[in-house]
């Protein structure tokens, strides 16, 4: 295993980051821990999972992720040696089954609460925004109206964060699905006002979702707040399986068809320009898109989820590979022509 620091902390993390979205819908209890102990076998110190977990969210099974992830840590007594990090559910329709108070000071103090208590933990190394609270273009769609009635709340979510970091509840904070101007106001509000800085972005980052590289791996580079980088393998549709028409009964996009982000006809056909690529040059599309990935000075971790132990053991072994310049070459040739198909 390959390892960093969250930036501007003394915290060491693995290179590939364990998700845990599909713990407690696609995979049961038992399959998590099974899934936990290996990783942690493979040298992984670093798991990532949110109060809004499994995926897709539902009232009846939200937060059950992370009880899984709370069983294992008291019956393996592993909690020294994992970095765990967690999120608190943004506003809007799709978490209004958890809170409809978005980041306000109760709500801080609630859904850590509730997350340490699920975890099992008196602390959570990484917490994070998962979704900004104010309506903003989070995918790319042209011609959308941004709500003018939002007031800036940026000091007073920091400040309520800054009493979970001074209790030791919390550690760090990062932020995710976040845009350049969120990102930076953090920054400026916590720079100017001596409050906890933002460490980690997890935001999408594949082959098929490069609009990272746009403006916020700037703002990642120059300010030094790591990349957090979810959806590796899009969906799945990176390994492989959708495009030969091998992908089992319960892979994730057969399951819930309505996750069509990287569905389309031209991410389909991009992948299918990665996929030659990659059995050109003796690799897996996984390991290719993953090492891919890996080798981005922007990216702190890569957070790999799987359904089964092969699957899982193919994701952590890319960390093993290097693209050479000339498959980096090649990828950039189809990137020209099918610049983010998935955005």
């Amino acid at each position: 295993m390959k390892y960093t620091t969250i930036p501007n902390t003394g915290i060491k993390v693995s290179k590939i980051c364990l998700g845990s979205m599909t713990w407690g819908n696609q995979n049961n209890e038992a399959e998590g821990h099974q899934q936990m102990d290996y990783a942690i076998g493979q040298g992984v110190n670093f798991i990532d999972t949110a109060e809004l977990y499994p995926v897709p969210a539902t009232a009846e099974l939200s937060g059950r992720t992370s009880k899984i992830i709370g069983t294992w840590l008291k019956k393996s007594g592993n909690r020294d040696k994992v970095v765990i990090a967690s999120k608190i559910a943004g506003g809007g329709d799709y978490t209004a089954h958890i809170r409809t108070t978005g980041f306000s000071p109760k709500a801080i103090k609630e859904a850590i609460d509730l997350e340490l208590e699920r975890l099992q933990t008196d602390y959570i190394d990484l917490y994070q925004l998962h979704w900004p609270e104010r309506d903003t273009n989070r995918f790319g769609v042209r011609n959308f109206k941004l709500d003018t009635k939002w007031e800036d709340n940026f000091n007073e979510v920091l400040h309520s964060l800054d009493v979970e970091v001074k209790a030791g509840r919390i550690r760090n904070i990062g932020i995710s699905n976040e845009n350049s101007w969120g990102t930076m106001r953090y920054l400026e509000e916590s720079k100017h006002h001596n409050l906890p800085r933002v460490a980690t972005i997890q935001n999408a980052y594949s082959l098929l979702t490069r609009t990272f590289e746009t403006d916020l791996a700037e703002v990642a580079l120059r300010e030094n707040v790591g990349l957090l980088a979810y959806s590796p393998m899009a969906f799945g549709v990176l390994s492989g399986k959708y495009i030969k028409g091998k992908a089992d009964d319960n892979a994730r996009l057969k399951l819930f068809p309505r996750f069509a982000r990287y569905s389309g006809e031209k991410a389909e056909e991009a992948a299918k320009h990665y996929l030659k690529i990659a059995e050109g040059n003796n690799m897996t599309l996984a390991q290719m898109s993953l090492a891919f990935v890996n080798q981005q000075s922007f990216v702190t971790s890569t957070i790999i989820g799987a359904t089964n132990i092969e699957q899982l053991k193919e994701n952590i072994d890319s960390i093993d590979v290097t693209l050479s310049e000339d498959v980096l070459q090649q990828i950039e040739e189809v990137h020209q022509v099918i610049p983010n198909p998935a955005p």
